[in-house]
């Protein structure tokens, strides 16, 4: 099963450094293990990469070695980086990260100063936006105006021409509280086909506080599939023919960093493929649970004979 769909992804690479011990912030000195390449388009991007879809992603790097280790482990697994700016003057972007006890983070982030913080479009940009089928659109990079704005442009031209638009909000309810944020994650979400959201994300760009009620409420809007991702309960897919689900594998947890960038990774690329519900939730949830039994958070990104493996192995064990 291959796909001749191109997708395009807008947004954040960076590197990420992570705290060698448990506890809160980063108020003292200690051991860090890093830099990993991240930034959630960025890992979304690598996983689509290593199944062999074709992918390509906008940003912005530093001319330093950040950015490097960063557009080396994306050319190398597949992803056109040919849209990606080298900024002579700012930085690679960065963000330290610390677990606590209770598996919630502390993050040191610099994004907004760093070279994906501004936007270069240059000639292979341009060519990007205009052969695109299909723009996924991560919540966590409409972080500035103009970045919100080559979204919205993108996903209505790549829309026009007969493409599709996925959607994963990655927001807290805080930022819809940030000027304008909750009127562009409304037009994003006007032109979405695949919505992509995680746990208590499903209600929150509806008037429905019920699960059910949102789901009727979004596929009345317009966007033709949904999955709920709902980490170790698995994950749930629903459009207007009924509902498919699928439980998580249980794996050792090292880093959930970037998980569910990777699950969308995979679904996306499969849907695009016109694969079932099922297949692609299943090959989805493989990516995902994978990607946490690695430390960093592109680190844990798969290769179909990997997926397809640790789904049989999983599969024989039940």
């Amino acid at each position: 099963m291959s796909s001749a769909k191109s997708i395009l992804t807008i947004g954040e690479i960076l590197v990420e450094i992570m705290a060698d011990t448990i506890g809160d912030g980063f108020n003292n000195a200690q051991p860090l293990t890093g830099p990993f390449p991240s930034g959630a388009p960025a890992i979304f991007a690598d996983q689509a990469g290593k199944l062999g879809q074709s992918v390509g992603i906008i940003s912005g790097v530093g001319d330093d070695d950040f950015g490097r280790l960063n557009l080396e482990r994306l050319k190398s697994d597949g992803v056109d980086t040919s849209g990606v700016y080298i900024d002579q003057d700012r930085p690679t972007g960065s963000a330290f990260v610390r677990y606590r006890d209770d598996g919630s983070r502390d993050f040191v982030f610099n994004i907004e100063h760093s070279a994906s913080g501004q936007l270069h479009l240059m000639p292979d940009t341009k060519e990007q936006l205009e052969t695109a089928d299909h723009l996924h659109v991560m919540g966590s990079s409409l972080s500035s105006d103009e970045l919100i704005d080559l979204n919205i442009e993108a996903a209505n031209a790549i829309k026009a021409r007969g493409g599709s638009v996925s959607f994963d909000p990655n927001l807290r309810k805080e930022i819809l509280s940030v000027a304008g944020m909750a009127q562009a994650m409304e037009k994003i979400l006007a032109t979405t086909d695949l919505f992509l959201p995680s746990g208590d994300e499903l209600t929150l760009l509806t008037k429905a506080e019920e699960n059910n009620a949102a789901v009727a409420e979004l596929l009345e809007k317009g966007v033709q599939s949904i999955v709920h991702k709902r980490g170790a309960k698995g994950a749930t897919y629903y459009d207007a023919n009924g509902t498919v689900s699928v439980p998580s594998f249980p794996v050792t947890e090292i880093d959930p960093t970037g998980a569910g960038d990777c699950f969308g990774g995979a679904f996306t690329t499969f849907w695009l493929r016109g694969a079932t519900p099922n297949e692609a939730l299943t090959i989805a949830a493989a990516a995902g649970a994978l990607a946490v039994t690695k430390r960093g958070p592109m680190e844990g990104t798969s290769n179909l004979t990997t997926i397809q493996n640790f789904v049989r192995s999983h599969t024989k064990a039940s």
